[in-house]
């Protein structure tokens, strides 16, 4: 009992120091510019305003950046959802020459920092034409090495039975895929929809290189741009804040039982 009550404090403890800063966050993006400053700081707002999200809106293009992010990340999440599960069935469950080579050359690609290959991707993209359009963001994303392992591991361990049963049967590989493996993979496909989302949503440096007007910045590009062009206000960039992280949240919150299922499932830490 005794264990079970420190054990229960211990998460309680973690709990409020993880959530305290957003808690903060949330709270201080109802207070006016002053009460923020103020020191002394509140947690509790002393005169509650939305003003600091109708000035974001009304200064910034925070809705056209929304919308850029939201595109983002949904081709993001399309891409590596269907790309992803596809090459991950291939190396779990297709025997061809080199498979063991090519997926060790996966595995070495989830070690190489992203910042390396930036500057080739870049110079790819650009002589295609693609710079400051959705396409140039888009495109380097829509597969990753995180992606293809997360889904080989997990259709690994669906029996190969299954497979076998249905080429017997006459079906194509597209129909085993698609009809067969695919519906088996939700917990795996909410594991990497979520990532990628989250990755792509937050994603900083390279729209920011690949985006070269207003119109075509995503969130964090917009709110970094805004806090450089003028003087800091507080106010406007912690509502900023609240608006990139929000949609992030109440998503996990929707889907998180799948998320820990594709983690147990794929062995993913």
């Amino acid at each position: 009992m005794t264990r079970r009550v420190w054990t229960y404090a211990g998460l309680a403890v973690g709990l409020v120091l993880v959530a305290f800063p957003f808690g903060w966050t949330l709270l201080a993006s109802f207070k006016p510019e002053s009460e923020i400053r103020r020191d002394p700081p509140t947690f509790l707002p002393e005169q509650w305003t939305f003003g600091n999200y109708a000035g974001l809106f009304e200064r910034t293009q925070m809705d056209q950046a929304f919308f850029n992010s939201t595109v983002v990340a949904l081709a993001s999440v399309a891409g590596n959802l269907l790309f992803c599960s596809m090459v991950g069935y291939a190396f779990a469950k297709l025997p061809f020459r080199g498979r063991n080579v090519l997926f060790g050359l996966v595995l070495v690609q989830m070690m190489v920092p992203a910042i390396v290959v930036m500057i080739p991707q870049f110079v790819l993209i650009a002589r295609f034409g693609m710079v400051n359009t959705f396409l140039g963001i888009i495109l380097p994303t829509v597969v990753t090495p995180l992606g293809i392992f997360l889904m080989r591991q997990f259709i690994a361990d669906i029996p190969d039975e299954l497979v076998h049963a249905a080429r017997v049967d006459g079906a194509r590989e597209f129909r085993i895929f698609f009809q067969i493996v695919l519906p088996l993979c939700k917990p795996a496909l909410a594991t990497l929809g979520l990532i990628t989302f989250f990755t792509s949503w937050n994603a900083f440096i390279w729209p920011a290189v690949v985006a070269q007007s207003e119109d075509m910045y995503t969130l964090p590009v917009a709110l970094a741009i805004f806090n450089s062009a003028q003087a800091t206000q507080y106010g406007l960039l912690i509502a900023g804040a609240v608006v990139v992280v929000l949609p992030i949240l109440v998503i996990f919150l929707f889907l998180q039982r799948y998320f820990v299922q594709g983690t147990t499932f794929t062995g993913l830490k």
